[in-house]
C-alpha cells in the first residue's frame, strides 16, 4: 500500500463530466489499496471569471478580499469531486484550507505554505477514506484566507507530499507529460520520458506551462518524485527526479519560450561603484523582478549602457520607478515590449562544446536578431523580436535534433 498525492488541474475538472472521469481515476487508485490525498484546481476558466468580477468592481480591488474571492474556485471543485466519489461508493471528504488548516506566510496573492495539520486527514486515510484538498490557498496566522499565486495548486500538491510523507506525487493535466517544446504550437515536439529537477525547473521558469516553478523547486529541495501525466489517456507520463539521474547524453532537452517580457535600456549611465545597485534596489522594493541584465562599458570607461528585462506587466511601474529615482543619471531611457525570450535547456550543455555556436548560427540562418543573452550551466536564453518567436523555436528544435 502506498500513500499517493494526486493533483488535478483546471482542464481535468473543467466540467461535471470531467469531474466524473477524474473520480473514476481516483476510485481505481483507491481500489488498489492506496491511501489517496487529492489536490484540485478551480474548474478551467473559473479563476479568470472571478478576477473579471473583481475588476468590474474596482481596478484596485482589496487584496485581502480578492484572496477570499479567488479561493472559492478550488473549494467548489473540492465539494463537487468529494460528492461525486461518495456517489460512486467511495468514502470521501473535502477539507477547506482553514479546516486542516493549511498555514501560510507572506503577502496576499503571493503567500507560501509553511505547515499543515496532518492528524485529521491521516486518521481519515486510515479509515479507507479519500481526502480532497483545495489547491492554491491557505490561511495566515491572523486567520485570513491567502492564495499562493497562479498555478499554485502544483505547489500545494508538492507541499502536501512533503508534509504527509507521501510515496509519490502525480500531476494530472491535459497533456501526456512534459514535451521538448509546446506541442500545440510545434506539432513535432516529443514527450520527454525522464527529466531532472534542474532541467524541469529551468523549463518551467522559462515559459513551459506544465508545472509551477516553485513546486518543482520544493520537490527538488526535498527529493519528492514527481510524475506529470494526462487525465485523459492511460499513457505513461514524464518522471521528474533527482540530480543523480541527469541524462548527459543529449546536449539539449527542450526549447522554452515566453512572450511576457519587456526590455529596458538606460544609456550613458555614469560608471561608478554602486550604480547598478542604485538602479535595481528601488525596483526590488517595488516587487519588480529583473531577469536578464547586460552592461556595456564605453571606450573611455566613464559611462555605461545597462539593458535588462522585466515582466511586461511591470513595464510601466518600472519606467515610473526609474524616472523617480534621483540617485542615478543617464542620457536616455528606452523600452521595447514586443520581445520574447527563447531558451534552450539541457543537462548535457555543460559537457558539450559548440552549443552556443549552434544556437546563434541557427538563429542567424533565419535572419533573427539577438537583442540580449543570458546563460547558466544548463540554460541559454536570448531575447528576440516577438514576431520571430515560433520561427526561432522551430529552428532550434530542429537544430538540436528534438523533432
Amino acid at each position: 500500500m502506498a500513500k499517493k498525492v494526486l493533483k488535478f488541474g483546471g482542464t481535468s475538472v473543467g466540467s461535471i463530466e470531467r469531474i466524473l472521469h477524474v473520480a473514476k481515476i481516483i476510485e481505481r487508485e483507491h481500489n488498489a489499496n492506496n491511501q489517496i490525498i487529492v489536490v484540485v484546481s478551480a474548474m478551467s476558466g473559473k479563476t479568470n471569471e472571478l478576477l473579471a468580477n473583481a475588476k468590474s468592481v474596482s481596478d484596485k480591488f482589496d487584496k485581502r478580499e480578492l484572496d477570499v474571492l479567488l479561493a472559492s474556485g478550488e473549494q467548489v471543485t473540492s465539494a463537487l469531486l468529494a460528492g461525486t466519489l461518495i456517489e460512486l461508493g467511495v468514502k470521501s471528504k473535502s477539507w477547506l484550507n482553514f479546516q486542516i488548516p493549511i498555514l501560510t506566510e507572506g503577502e496576499h496573492s503571493n503567500s507560501r505554505i509553511i505547515n499543515m495539520n496532518v492528524s485529521k486527514i491521516n486518521k481519515f486515510l486510515s479509515e479507507k477514506g479519500v481526502a480532497i484538498i483545495p489547491g492554491f490557498q491557505g490561511i495566515s496566522k491572523n486567520g485570513d484566507v491567502t492564495t499562493i499565486g497562479r498555478g499554485g495548486s502544483d505547489a500545494t500538491a508538492v507541499a502536501v507530499s512533503k508534509i504527509f510523507d507521501a510515496d509519490s506525487c502525480e500531476i494530472y493535466t491535459d497533456v501526456d507529460g512534459v514535451f521538448s517544446t509546446d506541442p500545440n504550437k510545434i506539432p513535432v515536439a516529443k514527450k520527454i520520458d525522464k527529466i531532472s529537477y534542474n532541467e524541469m525547473l529551468e523549463l518551467s521558469s522559462l515559459g513551459a506551462k506544465v508545472m509551477q516553478p516553485s513546486a518543482v523547486q520544493t520537490a527538488m529541495m526535498y527529493n519528492i518524485p514527481l510524475e506529470v501525466r494526462s487525465t485523459f489517456t492511460d499513457r505513461h507520463g514524464t518522471k521528474i527526479f533527482d540530480q543523480e539521474n541527469l541524462d548527459y547524453s543529449k546536449s539539449v532537452t527542450g526549447v522554452a519560450y515566453s512572450k511576457d517580457d519587456a526590455k529596458v535600456t538606460l544609456t550613458n549611465v555614469q560608471d561608478k561603484p554602486g550604480v547598478a545597485a542604485s538602479i535595481f534596489e528601488p525596483l526590488s522594493k517595488n516587487q519588480i523582478n529583473v531577469d536578464m541584465v547586460i552592461q556595456n562599458i564605453s571606450v573611455d570607461q566613464k559611462t555605461t549602457d545597462i539593458t535588462f528585462t522585466v515582466k511586461r506587466d511591470d513595464l510601466l511601474k518600472t519606467i515610473d520607478t526609474i524616472k523617480n529615482n534621483k540617485n542615478i543619471q543617464y542620457k536616455s531611457l528606452t523600452h521595447n515590449d514586443k520581445v520574447s525570450k527563447i531558451s534552450i535547456v539541457g543537462a548535457g550543455m555543460v559537457s558539450t562544446p559548440g552549443v552556443t555556436y549552434r544556437m546563434f548560427k541557427g538563429l542567424a540562418e533565419e535572419k533573427i536578431n539577438i537583442l540580449a543573452i543570458s546563460t547558466s550551466e544548463i540554460k541559454l536564453s536570448v531575447i528576440i523580436n516577438e514576431k520571430d518567436t515560433l520561427l526561432a523555436v522551430r529552428k532550434l528544435h530542429t537544430t538540436f535534433d528534438l523533432d
